[in-house]
């Protein structure tokens, strides 16, 4: 039998279950947290940090933090939201992220968090790292220019597809998403059918002559903010 767990998101006392996440337990409370590496089909992984909370002071994520009893978590503190605030404004400027060309705008979770978060323009100088695009598929294609590393398809490949066709290599700044191939995308066994390729919150992954068959409009973000879904739980 799962143990009720009582604990305390922005002074508003909530119930989760033994086990799960404070993520899980929001979620499941019409709370929104925001995140880009974390996915209700992965495992937690923690690697974006979007989803830090404040609990006792101290920094933590809710995608992989367990809930304790009497937990007090801070979420959408002025302190949270500089913090996440920072975490966006560091992935646009370490990529190239040109929302008004990009195939995935009105659809991407990372501009979506930025407008939630008020965020117009990055306030850090932009790096303009040189990317480049892997289009050598017949169905699919890679924009490194748009890839934040939050490891989605890497995961998603593995434990969905069951082909592991996504690694990264270097460290730091040089820290890169790779195919396990020594040429190109095609030359892997990647399928436009594989959930990787629809997993990515961003533009990196992309699945050709699809780009731009949504209106603006009728894109996913664009009458409602990222979240809506998760709060209008409890409304």
């Amino acid at each position: 039998m799962e143990r009720i767990v009582n604990l305390t998101i922005d002074d508003v006392g909530i119930k989760g279950k033994s086990g799960q996440t404070i993520m899980q337990a929001a979620d499941d409370n019409g709370i929104y947290i925001p995140r880009l590496c974390a996915h209700k089909e992965l495992t937690p992984y923690g690697s974006c940090r979007v989803c830090t909370v404040i609990i006792n002071g101290r920094p933590q994520s809710a995608c992989t933090q367990p809930i304790a009893e009497g937990m007090i978590v801070e979420n959408d503190s002025e302190r949270v939201r500089e913090i996440r605030r920072d975490i966006i404004d560091m992935l646009f400027v370490e990529g190239n992220h040109y929302c008004m060309f990009c195939e995935k705008s009105g659809n991407c979770e990372l501009q979506a968090i930025a407008y939630r978060l008020g965020i117009t323009a990055p306030k850090y100088p932009f790096m303009f790292n040189k990317r480049e695009v892997d289009a050598s598929h017949p169905d699919l294609m890679i924009d490194h220019n748009r890839c934040i590393l939050c490891a989605r398809c890497v995961r998603a490949s593995k434990d969905i597809d069951g082909k592991n066709i996504f690694q990264f290599t270097g460290r730091g700044t040089h820290r890169k998403l790779e195919v396990n191939s020594e040429a190109n995308l095609k030359d892997t066994d990647a399928a436009i059918v594989d959930r990787a390729f629809s997993i990515c919150p961003v533009g990196c992954l992309i699945r050709k002559r699809k780009g731009f068959a949504v209106p603006i409009g009728q894109r996913i973000y664009d009458n409602k903010p990222i979240g809506s879904d998760i709060e209008r739980q409890h409304q």
